[in-house]
């Protein structure tokens, strides 16, 4: 057989095998570039990737991270009625932190974590890790119960921070991008382990981008 027939019979096969791999790939990094510009489309985004992410992570055992992606699908109706009409939703959440909001700003404004929130959501993520990594170990087959049970449990916070708009989500993010890219390179998705790298890349440029637009609301 001829080689550019070879060629071209491994090239159909690896995108047969990988083709959800990379589209998700792809809206994964316009997501999070829409994510940087505190774009409200990220969310809209989001659910088609997310969606598609469900197929994803079953085909490659991932129960954990597919089991997520329902969860990440309502947050992301949340994070747009959130965003849209925050400042109304959260009008008295906002007057409880002293925010100081332009009377002409319908959308909610980016802020920092509450620090009387920090202890519970730590407590919290750290328990559902644990519940997690049981539920793996008792009725899945997965090899990588531990790492895939951590990012699971804190993209439980990460998520709802990102739709509460504050700016800390990106130090949570973070700490799930490294793990989730070696997670990923070990099980054989490596286009979107190669994305979570370059996350934990552009969230940096996210943290600072972020502090402007907050400061400019001030």
């Amino acid at each position: 057989m001829p080689k550019p027939l070879i060629m071209s019979f491994y090239m159909l096969d690896f995108l047969q095998n990988h083709w959800l791999d990379i589209v998700t790939t792809f809206l994964g990094l316009l997501y999070i570039l829409l994510e940087v510009k505190a774009s409200i489309w990220m969310w809209l985004v989001g659910f088609l990737m997310q969606s598609l992410g469900i197929v994803l992570y079953y085909q490659k055992g991932l129960y954990a991270d597919c089991g997520m992606e329902f969860y990440y699908l309502a947050m992301t109706i949340y994070g747009f009625v959130s965003w849209k009409f925050g400042k109304k939703l959260f009008k008295k959440a906002a007057k409880t932190q002293e925010l100081k909001e332009p009377k002409t700003q319908e959308e909610l404004p980016i802020t920092h974590f509450p620090k009387e929130k920090i202890l519970p959501w730590l407590l919290g993520i750290t328990a559902l890790w644990m519940f997690i990594y049981w539920l793996l170990l008792t009725f899945t087959n997965s090899n990588v119960p531990l790492a895939d049970s951590f990012t699971t449990a804190l993209s439980v916070v990460g998520i709802w921070a990102l739709a509460r708009k504050y700016l800390e989500q990106w130090y949570i993010w973070i700490a799930v991008d490294v793990v989730t890219s070696v997670l990923y390179f070990y099980k054989d998705i490596p286009f979107k382990a190669s994305l979570y790298a370059l996350y934990v890349v552009i969230a940096i440029f996210g943290v600072i981008r972020w502090k402007k637009q907050m400061e400019k609301t001030k």
